[in-house]
């Protein structure tokens, strides 16, 4: 693994914050699709919402130059195609020359805070279309949390499709993921049935004014065959989101397996069980499941 400078990394934030939109301006890029038409993406963009924990440790991800190291050893193996991050992390790579040749995407509402008593008002706070657009990143991400028992979730459904409008207008690409939730005991609760996921899909496929630059980021749901019905609901390109594992690396292997031969997914967007693998083998759990696409 690579080591990571943090040193030179604080003096160049220090002494040349411009060094950051140099980056970008000269970062080599690329299209978001390959001709084989495949997406492997690695997703970073959790400490930005307060949420750190892996597993059984709470502050896995507070290491920001351990965190750095794997990343960049996650987009230096074969077949990963880019990365989704917060602004912060983002710049770090592109401060080391991580984003060459590589789809970046940026990650726009982080302030719906893991645990906080506002977790649904998912406020806008992280990357604007602008922000995405004049620092040449090739798409943005979103979150869509959905509880019909809490009103934030109506000005995060508004906000969102502000953010749909806007990307479409710059011809960004949106990734959209959405979830249906309930609170229990005071804790989020995402409900990953068939029904949930379905009515998650139809709410986001209509988001503002056109859906012709909107991708869908999904869970696999609770039973792995109802996926083939789930995804019927929307014509809109797909990508998968790894969530936690719970211990079981290769039963989520092989529920994306099976997810992936469907005519809608393009893909796999996954972050902490890639870069964290209980075994510590980053290379080997990102070369896995870049084989499985």
């Amino acid at each position: 693994m690579t080591r990571v400078d943090v040193t030179e990394l604080v003096r160049l934030r220090a002494h040349h914050p411009e060094a950051v939109a140099e980056a970008a301006a000269r970062r080599v890029r690329r299209p978001l699709l390959r001709p084989a038409g495949r997406l492997m993406i690695i997703a970073a963009d959790h400490p930005a919402r307060g949420a750190l924990a892996v597993g059984n440790s709470r502050s896995a991800m507070a290491n920001r130059q351990e965190l750095l190291e794997r990343l960049c050893l996650a987009l230096s193996r074969p077949g990963v195609d880019g990365v989704l991050a917060s602004a912060d992390i983002l710049d770090d790579l592109l401060l080391l020359g991580a984003l060459e040749d590589r789809v970046v995407v940026g990650s726009m509402n982080r302030g719906g805070l893991a645990g906080a008593a506002f977790e649904l008002d998912d406020r806008f706070t992280g990357h604007r279309p602008d922000d995405l657009d004049r620092l040449r990143f090739d798409a943005g991400k979103l979150l869509l949390r959905v509880d019909y028992a809490d009103p934030g979730s109506l000005t995060t459904l508004h906000s969102a499709a502000r953010a749909v409008d806007a990307m479409a207008a710059l011809r960004l690409p949106v990734f959209v993921e959405p979830f249906i939730c309930r609170r229990a005991d005071g804790r989020l609760v995402t409900d990953l049935s068939a029904e949930a996921v379905t009515r998650s899909i139809a709410i986001a496929s209509g988001l503002g004014g056109t859906s012709a630059y909107t991708w869908l980021k999904l869970p696999v749901t609770e039973d792995p065959d109802d996926m083939a019905r789930v995804l019927e609901t929307s014509t809109l390109p797909a990508v998968l989101l790894g969530g936690e594992t719970g211990g079981d690396q290769q039963g989520a292997y092989e529920r994306w397996r099976k997810a992936l031969r469907l005519p809608t997914v393009q893909g796999l967007v996954v972050g902490r069980s890639l870069l964290y693998p209980a075994d510590g083998d980053v290379a080997g759990a990102v070369d896995t499941a870049v084989g499985l696409l």
